[in-house]
């Protein structure tokens, strides 16, 4: 009874998640689907085609733009979050509430708000419609996620082993590498993981402080989606999907066999 309740559970979580894709993934072979259809009337690959072709070199290089500036955004992120997480997990200080205020801004501000904000700044120091800048832009958002689930590990976090590591002769690195490490890799993964995906659909900030010269896939998406051409958008939305379901699927095939490895 058990068993059929999760299968249950497992289909439905399926058809759940998955459905959303069915219908882009039928919106991009249609070549008309008009309503009150429920399959389109005529089938074809001119959207597969047009993002292959005519647009082909435009998307790979955006691409290569969004995955260079999420992958930097999510490396910084967890360079600055995890010694940020660690203090504020493991230590005491004044001002720590105000910290934490100060990193819960950015999540519930609007985006727009802030992109704006920054913008003008971003013109002063020569930062605006640049890869840096936009790298910048979405550290602030990012960033506050990282440094809270840095928190959340190393508030669960022991440092009487990197003790102990020292009093058997390891030097401060080499405990932080051997101890601290492996110990928070898991939440390491998820903080990067965190970090790439935000970066990834960032569509605003990117537009504001990129002013178009830094084309990443979200900003080519929108202007498919504004310009009424369902199957282009719908195959360039797999597109945008895809290198974000790998990441997602690495790192929970990766996380799988870390706490598999606890246990055993």
């Amino acid at each position: 009874m058990k068993s059929v309740h999760r299968n249950l559970i497992t289909v439905v979580i399926v058809l759940t998640v998955g459905l959303p894709f069915l219908q882009l993934l039928m919106w991009s072979f249609s070549d008309r689907w008009f309503y009150p259809g429920l399959l389109p009337q005529r089938w074809g690959l001119r959207a597969w085609e047009y993002i292959s072709g005519t647009a082909g070199v435009q998307i790979v290089q955006a691409v290569f733009q969004s995955v260079a500036v999420a992958a930097v955004t999510a490396m910084i992120s967890v360079v600055i979050g995890v010694p940020a997480g660690r203090a504020l997990g493991l230590y005491e200080f004044r001002g720590k509430d105000l910290i934490s205020v100060i990193l819960t801004l950015p999540i519930i501000v609007p985006p727009l708000c802030i992109a704006m904000g920054l913008h003008l700044w971003f013109i002063r120091l020569g930062l605006a419609e640049s890869f840096t800048g936009v790298v910048l832009v979405h550290l602030t958002f990012c960033l506050p996620y990282t440094v809270f689930v840095m928190w959340g590990v190393f508030s669960n976090y022991n440092p009487d082993f990197e003790d102990q590591a020292r009093s058997l002769g390891a030097s401060n690195l080499r405990a932080v590498w051997r101890v601290m490490m492996p110990m928070t890799l898991s939440g390491m993964v998820v903080a990067v993981l965190f970090s790439f995906l935000l970066s990834w659909s960032q569509y605003l900030a990117t537009l504001i402080i990129g002013g178009g010269k830094i084309s990443t896939l979200p900003i080519i998406l929108f202007s498919l989606m504004a310009s009424g051409d369902r199957p282009v958008a719908a195959a360039v939305s797999l597109v945008f999907v895809l290198p974000a379901f790998l990441a997602l699927l690495f790192s929970a095939r990766y996380l799988g066999k870390r706490s598999m490895a606890g246990v055993w």
